[in-house]
Order: C-alpha cells, then structure tokens, then sequence
C-alpha cells in the first residue's frame, strides 16, 4: 500500500494596499480635489485648506485618524454652522 500523493495549493496572491485620499472636494467652491490634509501627529492636530478658495479647518486627531477624517468633522463643522 503506498501513500497518497498530496495536493499542492497554489500560493495566494496578496491584495494590493490602496492608499486613502488625502485630497478631497471643497464644499465651499465645489472644486474637485483640492483640499489638502495635513497630519500633525506630534502636537495632535489635523489641518484642511483649500487651495482656490483658501477656507481653512484644524481639529484634534489622535493616533488612529486619518486624512478623511479631518475632512469628515469639516463637513461636520459647517453643516452645524448651517443648521445653527
């Protein structure tokens, strides 16, 4: 009696890694990605301009945040100043 032959699986490929956005549309002007995130992780803070229309936008962050964040409590930010 001999052994059966195992089954050899062909390696699985690894996903590619996509970077998330760090530019993003500007619901000031209605520009397409031209708001840039900045990521001060050192004093905590996240900092959101535009480049055309030149509005600006800084929050705390901690050391889970990322870019889409920052400009998630902007657009926070100016739909309570709308409702208020």
């Amino acid at each position: 009696m001999g052994k059966r032959k195992s089954k050899r699986k062909a390696p699985t490929k690894a996903k590619a890694v996509v970077p998330l956005d760090t530019q993003f549309n500007c619901p000031f002007c209605n520009h397409e990605r031209v708001c840039e995130v900045k990521m001060d992780r050192e004093k905590n803070v996240g900092y959101i301009a535009c480049r055309v229309c030149s509005e600006d936008f800084q929050t705390n962050i901690n050391y889970l945040s990322e870019p889409i964040d920052v400009y998630s409590d902007w657009v926070d930010a100016c739909e309570q100043a709308n409702n208020a």
